[in-house]
């Protein structure tokens, strides 16, 4: 997933969120408090649910030719004017969905020293503890995180699966087979509402990489000051995001620079669209930043998997989406070198997505 960084990276002490919470400490420790702009405000009406755009996935799959169509119309919408959605319908077992949030969650409740056998270590991205830090002054996220390469298999760290809970390896395999299926099948329908053949995707990604990542926000006695997670846009072509059941509404999504809260429908999943995306559409798509926020009294859990193409392919906008009134908005590069970008900076909106971008001099003599 991620390459090693060539030098130590020195990061301070790092506590350990769920330690924290069992403390109870009257103050939050300085390195989580954000600074007065990046505070969430937290007192604001949800939205309806009918607001994020809603794929009944059935419909496209096996709907009849006036349900597939307007099914169709509804996600080419999602992905063009919100980036993300939430799907129902997905086809994957409600008992492995279960299975799933039972075992991550298992986990995060294992003693602090078991889960510390399986380290994240400095400007890496798999295994326990805190992602995307790189100085020891850099603000913390209110969140634990565990996360492990899936494919190929090269990018398995096999001493970072835990042997504890039982049965945790064997679960996560079978439900990122079933969600690589599902990232496989809604690429095609994407494709097909930009007027591209079906498989295009699949046939440009090669061997795809795909990679899985648990996130644990513990209750925070003062969430108006933390973040559970810094606000980015994803590096991968799909997100797919399970939220754990009963868990606090967290997920926010910046729409014209709003913050949205996401409010979990029961067995859906929630997709968004990466940086890959929107560089293959030319901008047609864009992936859309968004964070996550704590609650006082309920904890959350969420487990995500990103889908993107094989290290090696090289990437830009695809022809059919170029033309005179569009033009080419981002350069050619490999996937691993937008990889290796992306992980080796810490989490800035959408500032990543900057090395990919044609600079255009719009400047006049």
């Amino acid at each position: 997933m991620a390459p090693v960084p060539s030098s130590p990276i020195k990061v301070g002490h790092i506590d350990d969120v769920q330690e924290l919470r069992k403390a109870k400490p009257t103050t939050i420790p300085e390195r989580f408090v954000r600074d007065m702009n990046e505070r969430p405000t937290l007192a604001i009406a949800l939205p309806s649910l009918s607001d994020i755009p809603i794929i009944n996935f059935s419909r496209l799959v096996n709907g009849s030719k006036d349900d597939y169509q307007t099914e169709s119309l509804q996600l080419a919408r999602a992905c063009k004017e919100w980036g993300f959605f939430q799907v129902i319908n997905h086809g994957i077992n409600l008992s492995l969905i279960e299975s799933i949030e039972e075992v991550a969650k298992n986990f995060f409740m294992l003693p602090l020293e078991e889960k510390q056998k399986y380290p994240m270590a400095p400007g890496t991205v798999q295994g326990y503890g805190q992602a995307f830090v790189f100085s020891e002054d850099q603000k913390l996220d209110w969140c634990n995180m565990f996360a492990l390469g899936i494919e190929p298999p090269y990018i398995r760290n096999p001493k970072l699966w835990p042997i504890k809970p039982t049965k945790f390896g064997e679960t996560v395999d079978v439900y990122s087979r079933e969600v690589r299926k599902l990232c496989q099948n809604l690429l095609k329908y994407i494709a097909m509402t930009l007027g591209l053949k079906a498989d295009i995707f699949e046939e440009m990604f090669g061997v795809a990489v795909q990679a899985i990542r648990m996130n644990y926000y513990p209750p925070c006695s003062r969430p108006d000051l933390v973040l559970g997670l810094s606000p980015h846009s994803d590096g991968s072509a799909l997100t797919v995001l399970q939220q754990g059941n009963g868990s606090s509404v967290g997920l926010q999504i910046l729409k014209d620079n709003k913050w949205v809260p996401v409010q979990p429908i029961p067995n859906a999943l929630v997709i968004n669209i990466g940086d890959t995306l929107e560089v293959l559409t030319n901008g047609k798509y864009k992936s859309v930043e968004h964070r996550a926020v704590t609650h006082k009294e309920k904890d959350r859990l969420s487990i995500v998997t990103f889908y993107a193409p094989s290290y090696e392919i090289e990437l830009g906008p695809m022809p059919e989406l170029v033309d005179e009134k569009n033009p080419c908005n981002y350069r050619r590069y490999t996937h691993g070198e937008y990889n290796k970008h992306y992980v080796t900076n810490k989490l800035q909106g959408k500032k990543t997505l900057e090395f990919a971008k044609i600079k255009r001099n719009t400047s006049t003599v």
